[in-house]
C-alpha cells in the first residue's frame, strides 16, 4: 500500500492530540502488572458504541481481570481521524487497537467492500453467511499485507431508503436524487435510474430541505435519530447495505500483550461481537417500528411514515441489478485478483459468480 505521508502525518497528529486530551497512553501496550490499553472505537453516537464497546473497554475488562487490565476508549469520529486513515494508522502502530469501517478503508483497497456490496445481503442471515465465507480471506489479508490482527467484525443496522414522495417499489426511484454514503450504493441506485448524491449523515437534512436530494439511504434507527421521520413520508425496508466494521490490532502491539490478557480477549471479544450483531438486528426492526409509529417502538421517536415492504418484483430486480451492475463495477474497480477471490469465497456463498473475462 503506497503511503501518503503528508496526510498520514496529519492524521497521526490528530490521533495523538485526541489521546492526550482523553488521558490515554501514547506508548504501545506493554506487558506490565497493570496493563492499560488504548482503544479507538466506532461511531460515538451509535448504540454499538454507547451500549457495548465503551462499557466493555471502560468497565468490563477491569472487572473480568480483577483489575489487572483496563482500557481507555475514544470513538474514531471524536478522535478527529478520517475513516479512510484507520487502516494505515493501525499498520503504523499509531493506533494499536482500532475500529475501521470496511466501506471507508475500501477506498484504498476495494476488496474490503466485498462482503457488503449494495444489494448482496437483503437480510441478516444472508449477511452472516456471506461474511463467514469472506472472513478467512479478510483475516489472512490483514495479517500478511498490513501486519494487523483481526479480532472482531461488527455490523451496523440495515441501511434502507427514506423518501419524501410516495413510492411503490424500487422501480419508482428512476430520476430521483438519492443520498448514498459510498460507491457501491451509488452503483445500485444508478442501476434503477436514480441519481446518487454522496453526502455525510449530518448533511442529509439540509440536502432534503434544499431539494438537492429527494430520498436518502441510511440506517433505520439513525434515520429516526436525526429526524428523517419528520421530513420524509415513505420508508422502503429492503436492505441496501448494512455497514460492517472491523476491530483489529497492530500485530506488534497484540504480540506484546501478556499471554493471559490475549487469552481473555480471545474469549470475551467474540461475546462483544455477538452482542453488537444482536443489537444491530434488534435496532433494525425497532427503527422501522419507530419511523412508522408502531406500538413496539420503545427507544426512538414515533413517526407516521408508510413502510413499503419489498415485493417479489423488488427482490427479482435486486438480484438482477446486483449480478449485472453492482458486482461487475466492483470487479472493474478491484481488478482480476479480486475476481478470483470472489469466486472462491463470496461467489460460493451467494451463488453468484463474477465474470473472469
Amino acid at each position: 500500500m503506497k503511503i501518503d505521508w503528508p496526510r498520514t502525518l496529519r492524521a497521526v497528529t490528530l490521533v495523538l492530540l485526541a489521546m492526550l486530551a482523553t488521558g490515554s497512553q501514547v506508548a504501545g501496550a506493554q506487558g506490565t502488572a497493570a496493563t492499560k490499553l488504548r482503544i479507538v472505537g466506532g461511531l460515538g453516537s451509535l448504540n454499538q458504541y454507547t451500549r457495548h464497546e465503551e462499557p466493555f473497554w471502560a468497565k468490563d475488562l477491569a472487572k473480568l481481570s480483577n483489575g489487572r487490565f483496563s482500557a481507555e476508549i475514544v470513538p474514531f469520529d471524536r478522535a478527529g481521524v478520517p475513516g479512510e486513515d484507520m487502516l494505515r494508522l493501525m499498520q503504523l502502530g499509531v493506533v494499536p487497537f482500532g475500529t475501521a469501517q470496511l466501506s471507508r478503508i475500501s477506498t484504498q483497497d476495494a476488496e474490503f467492500s466485498a462482503p457488503d456490496l449494495a444489494g448482496l445481503n437483503p437480510d441478516m442471515p444472508a449477511l452472516k453467511r456471506n461474511l463467514a465465507s469472506f472472513r478467512p480471506y479478510l483475516e489472512k489479508t490483514l495479517r500478511e499485507r498490513y501486519g494487523i490482527e483481526l479480532l472482531a467484525v461488527y455490523a451496523y443496522p440495515a441501511q434502507v431508503l427514506f423518501c419524501k414522495k410516495p413510492l411503490t417499489g424500487l422501480t419508482d426511484l428512476s430520476g430521483r436524487r438519492i443520498r448514498v454514503s459510498g460507491t457501491t450504493a451509488a452503483d445500485f441506485i444508478e442501476a434503477f435510474g436514480g441519481v446518487p448524491v454522496i453526502t455525510s449523515l449530518t448533511d442529509i437534512l439540509p440536502n432534503l430541505a434544499s431539494g438537492n436530494i429527494e430520498c436518502a439511504i441510511t440506517g433505520t434507527m439513525s434515520g429516526n435519530t436525526i429526524g428523517l421521520h419528520e421530513v420524509t413520508s415513505h420508508i422502503h425496508s429492503m436492505t441496501v447495505t448494512w455497514g460492517l466494521s472491523i476491530f483489529a490490532a497492530n500485530a506488534s502491539a497484540w504480540d506484546s500483550l501478556p499471554a493471559d490478557l490475549k487469552t481473555l480477549l480471545r474469549k470475551e471479544i467474540p461475546k462483544l461481537e455477538s452482542a453488537i450483531w444482536s443489537e444491530s438486528e434488534r435496532e433494525t426492526a425497532e427503527g422501522i417500528a419507530c419511523n412508522t409509529g408502531a406500538t413496539s417502538c420503545s427507544n426512538g421517536r414515533k413517526g407516521t411514515m408508510m413502510e413499503i415492504k419489498p415485493s417479489a418484483d423488488d427482490e427479482r430486480r435486486r438480484k438482477e441489478v446486483f449480478a449485472a451492475k453492482v458486482l461487475p463495477r466492483w470487479v472493474q474497480r478491484c481488478g482480476t485478483a479480486c475476481t478470483a477471490m470472489w469466486n472462491q469465497t463470496l461467489g460460493v456463498s451467494a451463488g453468484i459468480k463474477a465474470n473472469t473475462r
